[in-house]
């Protein structure tokens, strides 16, 4: 109890929420949950605002919780949503309003990625001088509002026979669809008012 009110009354930070999205990537590691479990649940954890919200999406997973008022960060001191995922389970990259998701540089691309952003400022992917751990990506987006752009290095191959657009566009000017080449990323998921930008490897 904090000057009368409770702790599951309490509001909770971005970090709160990240923190309890890293929970929940790890269940999908553990086979806990489906992808589809976790995007549902990812959902009701960006959109609480009490600690009692938060904890609905925890409550069925064995050795899972939310500690009170701690974990600022995740692995390595570092935010949770940056950590390394574990064997067998997905990068999640999320982002809220106003947020974005940034990778560039040399940074290692995994067998799959789930990006989620809702209303965020954009989701820009340079897999340029990136190092692909597999031939193949598959690339889940879960997106409403703003721009993804994909900067890709030459040679690379797009999909996007599995991808769901609502009110979107897709701008792929270089051509990345339709070839052979590697690596082959292969794009899913739902973009809901958005943009899709692919781009090719010039500086």
């Amino acid at each position: 109890m904090v000057n009368g009110v409770s702790s599951r009354e309490l509001r909770v930070s971005d970090a709160e929420r990240e923190h309890v999205i890293g929970l929940l990537q790890k269940a999908i590691g553990l086979g806990l949950l489906t992808l589809e479990e976790f995007t549902d649940r990812t959902d009701v954890a960006l959109s609480s605002r009490t600690r009692a919200e938060l904890n609905v999406v925890l409550a069925d997973l064995p050795g899972m919780t939310h500690p009170e008022m701690r974990a600022r960060s995740g692995w390595g001191g570092r935010p949770v949503a940056d950590r390394p995922p574990l064997p067998g389970e997905p990068l999640v990259l999320t982002s809220g309003c106003g947020s974005s998701v940034n990778r560039s540089g040399e940074w290692t691309v995994p067998r799959s990625i789930v990006v989620r952003s809702k209303w965020g400022s954009g989701v820009n992917l340079d897999f340029r001088d990136a190092v692909f751990a597999h031939d193949r990506l598959d690339l889940r987006l879960e997106v409403t509002g703003g721009a993804v752009t994909l900067r890709l290095p030459a040679g690379a191959v797009v999909s996007l026979t599995d991808l769901n657009t609502r009110m979107s566009s897709v701008n792929d000017k270089v051509g990345y669809q339709g070839r052979e080449g590697t690596p082959h990323i292969v794009v899913s998921g739902d973009l809901n008012m958005a943009a899709l930008n692919i781009k090719g490897a010039r500086r």
